[in-house]
């Protein structure tokens, strides 16, 4: 019997922590010679981690000799280990037989499978490619560039970004009019100081990221929800009583629902802030990762004077670099330059010149494709187990395009069914969070799939299933 306690908020790793416990035992000879260790499966059910974790254990004390594996047969302790006067006492013995996970919701949460949206496979940044690029850029570019630079960011990436845009979005734009920002989130607290004078209107999608109004209502904006259906923004729904107002929107890629805006909304969409002498923000957060067809293009495209484009390299590379950007109209220019000069000077100079000669030598394109594919493998497992686990209970939306999709459920998810729900080791957030209006979208879940595993997706789907189970049976 393998007597295992896992400590979940040390820094030594969990594979090592199984590995040590289990070479103890075996040289203590509670494990006996011959003994047979429970299959990585089960031990990994038992003990509430990854199987993964598990067989990397296993694997080291195959390799240092403690136990064999045969195939067919299992995994059985090696002979001649048992070693007298072995100092034991690095974790305390306890029988993982007397490890319910259902009864230790403490165990279950130190192993949360997080649906977390817009977080990319974060193992799969292109590391070995970056660092190389690094290396070369930090040893040969001229000394000047570890000095102060311009707010608009570096030349050469601009440059970069403006061609590269205008082949794979339907970008119209010269290197002049792209301000680099430190994420979106900052483009967006730009756009705010910039556009919201006393009482400003901002006509937004709904259900929309919850931090986008914020960032506006804090500069003392006056919202006006726009409701979305399945093909994004409802454009007919558009109107205002000011002389001119904000209007945003997620065309690519509504979030959280999904819907791509057609070509006549868009047309009514610029028709209306013609009219109105408006400004549409377009948040372009995730469109490169689109599984049937080509990307779409963009907004901004079709009317360059009246569009704000937002992007950000968050979703594709990762999240950390910090490195998002601004296309704006040539009028706006020099104000949001200013803006960005007394925010924070420039973003982080080094970086962006790494970025620049990733995307010109073709890296960033080749990072797409390969992530495309990845994830297009989760987005049918993922929707594969919803509808093992649910069937006909669960509707998916918005799965084309990104990293996540939405799960339409035939119950409502108040919060103490999300706090049960996380009390069984699963994060998620219902779309209903990001609602303006309130009451429309509470049997919605969103379910980022890019940073989880397949067995990661899998067994947070069986922890939910488990649980809306249970809500249903108290009903009846």
């Amino acid at each position: 019997m393998i007597w295992i306690e896992l400590n979940k908020t040390s820094e030594k790793p969990i594979y090592q922590q199984i590995y040590v416990r289990v070479k103890e035992q075996i040289l203590l000879g509670e494990l006996a010679e011959g003994e047979r260790l429970p299959s990585s499966r089960v031990l990994a059910t038992t003990l509430n981690v990854s199987r993964s974790v598990i067989l990397e254990a296993y694997d080291q004390l195959i390799a240092e000799g403690y136990i064999k594996s045969k195939q067919g047969a299992g995994t059985f302790v090696e002979s001649g280990i048992s070693l007298e006067g072995f100092p034991s006492g690095v974790l305390p013995p306890v029988s993982v037989k007397t490890i319910d996970s259902k009864n230790n919701p403490k165990s279950i949460k130190n192993n949360l499978i997080d649906f977390r949206s817009g977080v990319p496979c974060l193992k799969k940044f292109p590391r070995k490619k970056w660092g190389s690029i690094g290396k070369d850029v930090y040893e040969n570019i001229e000394a000047s560039l570890f000095g102060y630079s311009s707010p608009e960011g570096s030349e050469q990436l601009r440059n970069v970004l403006s061609t590269y845009l205008d082949r794979t979005r339907g970008i119209n734009c010269h290197p002049n009019q792209i301000i680099i920002t430190s994420g979106a989130t900052q483009a967006f607290t730009l756009l705010a100081k910039l556009l919201v004078k006393s009482n400003s209107e901002v006509l937004i999608e709904d259900p929309v990221t919850k931090e986008i109004p914020e960032i506006f209502i804090e500069r003392g904006a006056k919202i006006t929800p726009i409701s979305v259906d399945e093909f994004g923004m409802q454009t007919e729904r558009l109107t205002t009583k000011r002389k001119a107002c904000i209007i945003f929107v997620t065309p690519s890629h509504q979030f959280p629902l999904g819907g791509i805006l057609p070509i006549q909304r868009r047309i009514q969409l610029i028709n209306f802030a013609k009219k109105t002498n408006s400004y549409i923000i377009e948040d372009d957060y995730d469109s490169e990762f689109r599984y049937s067809g080509h990307p779409v293009s963009s907004i901004q495209g079709l009317c360059p004077e009246r569009v704000i484009y937002i992007g950000t390299f968050s979703k594709i590379l990762s999240p950390s670099l910090r490195i998002g950007y601004l296309i704006l109209p040539n009028s706006l220019v020099e104000e949001v330059k200013n803006l960005k000069r007394y925010t924070d000077y420039h973003s982080p100079t080094i970086e962006q010149v790494i970025l620049a000669r990733f995307i010109k030598d073709g890296h960033l394109e080749k990072h797409i494709v390969k992530m495309r594919k990845l994830y297009n493998k989760k987005r049918a497992f993922l929707i594969k187990c919803l509808k093992n686990e649910f069937g006909d209970l669960v509707t998916i939306l918005g799965a084309s395009t990104g990293i996540h999709l939405v799960g339409q459920f035939n119950i409502k998810f108040s919060t103490k069914i999300l706090d049960e729900i996380k009390l069984n080791g699963v994060n998620i957030f219902p779309v209903e969070n990001h609602a303006l209006v309130k009451g429309h979208h509470n049997n919605k879940l969103i379910f980022g799939y890019g940073n989880l595993t397949e067995e990661e997706l899998e067994q947070g789907i069986k922890r939910l299933r488990n649980v809306i189970e249970a809500e249903i049976a108290k009903k009846y």
